[in-house]
């Protein structure tokens, strides 16, 4: 963050400098950690201006978010109208693309971040932040504030990629976008962009065309079929196998470091503890990880170290029960929950 020089006074109203000082600390530090007293602290003003001009933290925010992503909204919508009237779909393959929404997507967002009026250089950063920040009021706020202008451009990716169910697209879109969303949140996106073009200035279209790519690549990537849901299971199977060795080896020497004894008494064929006969509870909870590996050695979750990791496929009836994921239910295909 740029700091201003001892006894300089910034330019503009006092609205305007409690905006400005919100936008830099919640874009350095978000939500939650932004208090009152720093922004005042930073826009050089009294608790009283912010309580006059907004009345708390959470008008202010509502206020300084609404003031870049209206005109962003604003511009994208105007943008996609302007690509579905023009690119309708007459029959011959020639619609809407899912490269027009993502341009839809990004070219405003281009523009406005050239634009001092408008942020500048730190609106990507904004942007990126605002979409990533975890407090429940930025959420609740965009989910709410901008609720048509999602469903709009959902519908036109729906549109554009016929072939995805609508859950199937959620996914891949929260995933795209989130992605691209924690970069933009960065302090070092415009460095890292600026290294990528070996020092040279990156015009819109080179830009979009690398941003595009990526997101194409994943909207358009075919579905899980049960070769790669096999594959999957596979080493999800070999994670639990490796894990439950390293537990066991890790039980079996915290016991042995409990009862000293324990390696004299072994070595002798002994299977008790101590000159009273009662069994090491550490050593009898060491003991039963193989005891209670089932017969048949079909994989439980319990490994036996030593043996090598057993490798169960979906496809084969293995041990391991259908991949789910929280909210959805499992029929033998992948099923996703909607976000």
């Amino acid at each position: 963050m740029t700091l201003r020089a001892a006894g300089t006074r910034p330019n503009g109203d006092t609205k305007s400098r409690i905006l400005d000082a919100a936008e830099a600390l919640f874009i350095e530090q978000g939500f939650e950690a932004l208090s009152l007293r720093q922004i005042t602290a930073h826009a050089e003003v009294n608790l009283a201006a912010v309580n006059y001009h907004f009345g708390s933290k959470e008008t202010l925010i509502h206020s300084m978010l609404a003031r870049r992503l209206d005109r962003l909204n604003v511009d994208r919508l105007a943008l996609l109208d302007h690509f579905e009237q023009r690119f309708a779909d007459s029959g011959d393959g020639g619609g809407l693309t899912c490269e027009h929404v993502l341009g839809a997507l990004f070219i405003p967002a281009l523009r406005l971040a050239r634009d001092p009026e408008q942020g500048g250089r730190a609106f990507l950063r904004l942007l990126g932040r605002a979409y990533t920040d975890p407090s429940s009021f930025v959420r609740e706020f965009l989910a709410r504030h901008y609720a048509s202008v999602s469903d709009r451009i959902f519908a036109a990716f729906a549109r554009a990629l016929p072939h995805l169910p609508k859950d199937e697209l959620s996914w891949r879109l929260h995933f795209s976008i989130g992605a691209l969303s924690g970069v933009l949140a960065g302090s070092n996106s415009q460095a890292l962009v600026a290294q990528f073009a070996h020092g040279e200035t990156s015009s819109d279209l080179q830009v979009i065309a690398r941003l595009s790519s990526l997101m194409v690549a994943a909207l358009k990537a075919p579905m899980p079929d049960e070769t790669s849901i096999a594959t999957f299971t596979t080493v999800l199977d070999d994670a639990d196998a490796l894990h439950a060795q390293t537990a066991a080896a890790d039980e079996a020497a915290r016991a042995s470091s409990a009862d000293p004894a324990r390696d004299e008494h072994a070595s002798n064929g002994s299977t008790t503890y101590g000159d009273t006969g009662s069994s090491d509870e550490s050593g009898s909870k060491a003991r039963s990880v193989n005891a209670a590996r089932p017969a048949g050695g079909s994989h439980s979750g319990n490994a036996v170290v030593g043996e090598p990791v057993q490798k169960v496929h979906a496809s084969t009836g293995g041990s391991r029960t259908p991949i789910s994921w929280p909210g959805s239910t499992t029929t033998g295909s992948f099923r996703y929950r909607v976000f």
